[in-house]
């Protein structure tokens, strides 16, 4: 309400108006600058909303354009230090001096430091490799009238077979006997023994199927290559012809599957994780629908196994059945799904410190600083969760050699104190970081988890992650990206199998070819559990190469 401004020379307009009237005026102009104000908050309120919401926004945008064009390691450009490193050293170095004065044998750190030294890099080829020695000779000419000549090894190259079709032909012996009967002579043939081939009448040799499942599993190429391949050799074979062997050869090695997860179940420590795969025909669900294949790794460090296996449904009734009989210590991410099983078998559940690490990074490469500096020299608070993060793999890669044992010990002296700093760190600074936001969710994620993501440092048998897992399913999507889907439900489950006995043989250090073709030539026979137990990767008579994997790689 407005009013014109009063002259000396004219009269009030409020003269002759009542008291009450007065009052109304009043109240009527309250009213009004009370409604303004109201008008004047509800915007501040509403652009303050449209700012926070424009930041999630660019912060998503950013998350995405890293996504789909940056490079996808976890390692940031900027590794900030914020902790002094030579205090970390100074207090490995006390525990080493600890450990020694309790007792720890001589040859026990004998054996670490060989295993440190183990690590350099090896020059040469492998002596598995099969030799060829080709003789440079010298002349009639050049060598006449010396006291002696010698070779001397000058030079190694590492030479390449091409792969080659041949086709076996088996040629059976037959003896015809004379038997007499009682209506007379009759003649009676006794054949050799033929071999039982996997898949019965089928032209494909052993060898064949372990190199097209090898080539199509464990290295990516999906079969309309293969077909190509086969065809340049001298003989093409259509890729539905082997998808129907590398399917039909599901039911051959489901035995040998039901062994494998009976050993696993029985351990005492499992690591669980699952991702998405496409079937364009499931029963119920579009070809666009989620499905997923889940993937379980355990068993003792001389019997490890890795053992995939299809579910169009994520729900914890899959879980229920993967884990049937198991009752030790699982680790896996957050996911609520294996929540009800744990309960239900008593399972102990620990947590996965590279998922509450990944939502770090992730926050940390979509701030406006990029995962490093900004402008004024600042860091982001994800990069300081980073930094308590970066300290605890720390830890775990400088006692990555010693004993369970010892492990516990180093954890509880160090690990522990830091986990307990970085937890009065993230509820201090849970409340000063904008709702939703991605260093948020990172924060709610770790503190929602904490008595799970502390679990390893009870047990020195136990991983800081679930890489493991993780590291046996990236074969897996690595794949995905070239043949892209399964067609049918039976497909997605052949490709469980296959992958669950190249990462199997991978992870017990066999060549996963070589692997694939001794169960081959020997899976039609086996008709008893023992036979199939003779079969399994920790049991077979194979060339073993050596392990140089890391669970704890520097970069991270």
């Amino acid at each position: 309400m407005k009013t014109a401004p009063h002259s000396p020379d004219q009269p009030s307009p409020y003269e002759g108006l009542s008291a009450s009237d007065l009052l109304a005026i009043l109240a009527e102009k309250d009213a009004f600058i009370t409604a303004r104000e109201q008008q004047v908050q509800e915007r501040d309120r509403a652009i303050r909303e449209r700012d926070t919401r424009i930041k999630l926004l660019e912060e998503q945008l950013r998350l995405a354009t890293i996504r789909k064009f940056a490079a996808s390691s976890e390692k940031l450009p900027f590794q900030i230090t914020l902790f002094d490193e030579v205090e970390l050293e100074a207090a490995l170095r006390e525990l080493d001096e600890q450990l020694d004065l309790d007792g720890t044998p001589d040859d026990q750190g004998d054996a670490a430091q060989q295993r440190r030294r183990s690590r350099k890099r090896q020059r040469g080829f492998s002596a598995a490799l099969r030799r060829e020695r080709i003789e440079l000779l010298l002349a009639d000419a050049d060598k006449e009238g010396a006291l002696k000549t010698f070779f001397s090894k000058v030079k190694e190259e590492l030479s390449y077979i091409p792969p080659q079709l041949k086709v076996i032909e088996y040629w059976q012996e037959k003896a015809v006997f004379a038997v007499t009967e009682a209506g007379g002579i009759e003649e009676r043939i006794v054949a050799a023994p033929r071999p039982v081939p996997p898949l019965g009448k089928c032209f494909a040799h052993s060898s064949l199927l372990a190199y097209l499942i090898t080539a199509k599993y464990a290295d990516g190429l999906p079969l309309y290559r293969l077909e190509g391949i086969l065809k340049r050799e001298g003989h093409g074979v259509s890729r539905s012809v082997m998808a129907n062997w590398i399917i039909r050869l599901e039911d051959v090695f489901r035995p040998l599957m039901n062994l494998l997860r009976e050993e696993q179940n029985s351990c005492r420590y499992l690591q669980a994780d699952e991702t998405r795969i496409q079937v364009l025909k499931e029963d119920g669900k579009t070809a666009q629908a989620q499905k997923w294949m889940w993937v379980t790794r355990g068993g003792p460090p001389d019997r490890p196994s890795v053992l995939f296996a299809y579910d169009p449904s994520r729900s914890g009734e899959v879980a229920e059945r993967l884990l049937d009989g198991f009752t030790g210590i699982l680790q896996a991410d957050g996911y609520s799904g294996y929540g009800a099983v744990c309960k239900q078998q008593g399972i102990r559940r620990i947590g996965c410190w590279d998922h509450a690490r990944r939502k770090f990074v992730e926050a940390s490469r979509a701030s406006p600083a990029g995962g490093g500096k900004g402008k004024q020299g600042r860091v982001s608070k994800a990069d300081v969760a980073l930094s308590y993060i970066r300290r605890l793999y720390a830890i775990e890669r400088e006692i990555a050699d010693r004993s369970p044992a010892e492990k516990y010990r180093a954890r509880q002296a160090l690990s522990v104190p830091k986990l307990a700093e970085f937890k009065a760190w993230l509820t201090k600074n849970q409340s000063r970081v904008l709702k939703d936001s991605l260093t948020r969710k990172a924060i709610d994620y770790a503190l929602n988890q904490w008595e799970l993501l502390l679990g390893y440092c009870d047990d020195g048998e136990l991983n800081i992650s679930n890489a493991l897992a993780e590291n046996a399913i990236r074969p897996f999507a690595v794949g995905r990206k070239a043949w892209l889907f399964a067609d049918t439900t039976r497909g997605a489950h052949a490709s469980a199998t296959m992958y669950s006995l190249i990462e199997t043989a991978k992870a017990n250090s066999l060549e996963p070819r070589t692997y694939l073709l001794h169960i081959l030539e020997r899976i039609g026979a086996a008709d008893t559990v023992e036979k199939l137990e003779a079969l399994l990767p920790w049991n077979v008579e194979l060339p073993r190469f050596e392990k140089n994997v890391s669970a704890y790689p520097r970069n991270k």
